[in-house]
């Protein structure tokens, strides 16, 4: 290939080995089937990285083909763009059509799912960089730290020689054993003063480091929280779409206000930590990378999209408002220029990906402006009877897995044996196909029904081993799911 079109600088992005295969590969450790979906995500990742490799303009001009999920809820359409944004180390930001309205209406404007995306990438880069300076932020808050017991440390005993003289005033003592008293009192205050000297620098951080002084109370001053932000009277909607905080433009110009605070090391600690380690990191740094980064690898879901397709052909009522939310999303999955409070950001490189059930509507019934911006189509199956056991058993963190380990605090051995599972994962499918289909999300209702008991009595019981078989899933189940009525309730 022509050194014209293609970069040999090497690419900063640990993705850059990733294959779309390998990615496929990933995905399968936490999501069950939809094949198809994830070959359309893992080839769309992988442009991206093709993409960095090659020089400008052309990098300009190859621009992400977006992706449009179409299935039934609970098949692991968000589960899958949440999953590759987090192996790709992308600010992922999922939002809902159905909030969004056109303008002039009272809702949520379209350019707020950007600033979130804005938000969503400095606080990911934020997070890296704190890390970074963790053994720093430690040194300057043990500091502090040892600085606030010194001083706590050094009103001790005028405290002790308070109390002592109170005692004496409340017993109603004589003037002339006052006198007497008075001169043991300043002899025991001197004798405190010289018996207990402070301790030295060395001894008390020591014993910090060991977290003896954990439960220590000392006084800290720390600055005092924001108001939230002030908005403008007669204005409504959502105000974080204006981005208008004037608390934030008086706060630059008057310093934050600190208060004093009583509190244990153990708590002080914890809230100086984070505020140690951003004074030691570069911020403006990381605005102007979150921005890029936010640019380039930015991925945003929208969920509900076939909420907004109209299915008739009127062109009153509401189905104005959704083709109005429509025609807003445009520019933005295109690709503008959008204002945040950090900077301008550009939209023409995030990866905008879709998702609808489509029961009612169709993708076809979406403007054709909107359907030209989601190229790439995919299906995702409904799940299977079958399918339900591989979500129960197959994925890193599984259902069962995350269920046997909680009880297992309890001191509770669970085990699942294969008819449990299939009973479990047969009832769910069942359920489903009689009541409303809410996919892979079933499981979690008919799981918490079987274990309810035995999550109830665990941390009181001295039956340390239960066994999940068919039979019980069949005794726990039956009275709900034979009775219509109480399985619509329940289940």
């Amino acid at each position: 290939m022509s050194d014209e079109i293609v970069s040999k600088e090497p690419i900063p992005n640990r993705t850059d080995s990733m294959t779309p295969k390998s990615i496929v590969a990933i995905l399968d450790k936490y999501i069950v089937g939809q094949t198809a979906a994830k070959k359309a995500v893992a080839i769309a990742l992988r442009n991206r990285i093709r993409r960095q490799k090659l020089l400008d303009p052309l990098r300009k001009e190859v621009i992400p083909k977006n992706i449009l999920m179409i299935g039934p809820t609970g098949v692991g359409k968000t589960e899958i763009a949440r999953r590759l944004a987090f192996l790709s180390g992308s600010p992922f930001v999922k939002v809902e059509a159905t909030k969004f309205t056109e303008v002039g209406y009272v809702g949520r404007s379209v350019d707020s799912m950007v600033r979130e995306l804005v938000e969503s990438a400095i606080n990911f880069l934020k997070k890296e960089e704190m890390q970074k300076v963790v053994a720093l932020a430690q040194k300057e808050v043990e500091k502090i730290i040892l600085n606030a017991i010194t001083k706590t440390s050094v009103k001790q005993p005028e405290k002790k020689l308070g109390d002592f003289f109170s005692r004496f005033l409340d017993s109603k003592i004589t003037m002339e054993s006052f006198g007497d008293r008075d001169r043991q009192t300043s002899q025991k205050a001197e004798t405190f003063e010289e018996d207990t000297p402070p301790p030295h620098p060395m001894d008390l951080a020591e014993r910090y480091r060991h977290g003896e002084l954990d439960d220590q109370f000392i006084d800290i001053e720390i600055e005092k929280a924001q108001q939230p932000p002030l908005g403008v009277m007669g204005l409504g909607g959502d105000m974080s779409d204006l981005e208008i905080d004037l608390q934030g433009v008086l706060s630059n110009l008057m310093p934050p206000k600190k208060i004093k605070k009583r509190m244990t090391v153990a708590q002080a600690r914890k809230i100086l930590m984070p505020i140690e380690s951003e004074k030691l990191i570069d911020t403006d740094k990381i605005t102007s990378d979150a921005l890029e980064l936010a640019q380039n690898d930015g991925i945003i879901f929208i969920d509900e999209m076939d909420k907004i397709a109209s299915s008739s052909k009127s062109v009153s009522g509401p189905d104005v408002s959704r083709e109005g939310v429509q025609r807003d999303l445009l520019p933005i999955i295109d690709g503008t220029t959008v204002m945040t409070k950090y900077g301008i950001v550009r939209t023409d490189h995030i990866l905008f990906i879709a998702a609808g059930a489509f029961h009612i509507s169709k993708p076809s019934d979406l403007i054709p402006e909107m359907q030209g911006r989601f190229p790439i189509r995919v299906e995702l199956d409904p799940l299977t009877e079958r399918d339900f056991e591989r979500i129960l058993l197959e994925p890193e963190c599984s259902l069962v897995k995350q269920y046997k380990a909680l009880l297992e605090t309890d001191g509770v051995t669970l085990v699942f044996d294969d008819t449990g599972i299939h009973e479990i994962a047969h009832l769910s499918f069942e359920l489903n196909e009689r009541l409303e289909n809410i996919g892979a999300r079933r499981l979690y209702t008919v799981l918490e029904k079987v274990l309810e008991e035995i999550s109830y009595d665990a941390p009181d019981t001295d039956n340390t081993y239960r066994m999940i078989d068919g039979d019980y899933v069949r005794s726990v189940m039956s009275p709900i799911v034979s009775d219509q009525d109480l399985s619509s309730y329940i289940l």
